[in-house]
C-alpha cells in the first residue's frame, strides 16, 4: 500500500473504554520491533488521531445489536462518522486518502465525506 521501504507512524483511535486493551496492542507492536514502525500514538481523541494523517482507515462502526432496526444503526454510525469526518477535515493532511471499512461502508463514507468539505473527495 505504501511501498516496502516506507516508515509509518500509526495513530490509533479507540473508544475510551477500550484504551486499556489498545495499550496491549501497542506493546505487541513494540515487541515486534518492526524496522519501519517509526512510532505509535494511542488516543481516544479523533483530533489527535488524525493530526497530519496522510492515510486514514476508518474501521470502527457500531455493530447491529439484537432488536436494533437499520434506522437505529444508521443513526449510531452517523454520529461516529460525522465526528471522524470533522476531525479529518480539521486535522488531517489536505491530501489525506480515506478508506471506510465499517458497515454500511458506502453510507458511512458519504457521511464522513460530507463532514470533511475541505478535503478532496477523490
Amino acid at each position: 500500500m505504501l511501498g516496502k521501504d516506507q516508515p509509518v507512524i500509526l495513530q490509533l483511535l479507540e473508544i475510551t473504554p477500550a484504551l486499556e486493551a489498545l495499550k496491549g496492542v501497542v506493546m505487541e507492536l513494540e515487541d515486534c520491533a518492526f524496522p519501519l514502525l517509526a512510532g505509535v500514538v494511542q488516543t481516544d481523541d479523533a483530533n489527535v488521531a488524525f493530526k497530519d494523517a496522510d492515510y486514514a482507515l476508518l474501521v470502527g462502526a457500531r455493530p447491529r445489536g439484537p432488536g436494533m432496526e437499520r434506522k437505529d444503526l444508521l443513526e449510531a454510525n452517523a454520529a461516529i462518522f460525522s465526528a471522524q469526518g470533522k476531525a479529518l477535515n480539521d486535522n488531517a493532511s489536505r491530501t489525506v486518502k480515506v478508506l471506510v471499512v465499517g458497515n454500511p461502508a458506502n453510507t458511512n463514507a458519504l457521511i464522513a465525506q460530507r463532514n470533511a468539505p475541505d478535503l478532496d473527495p477523490r
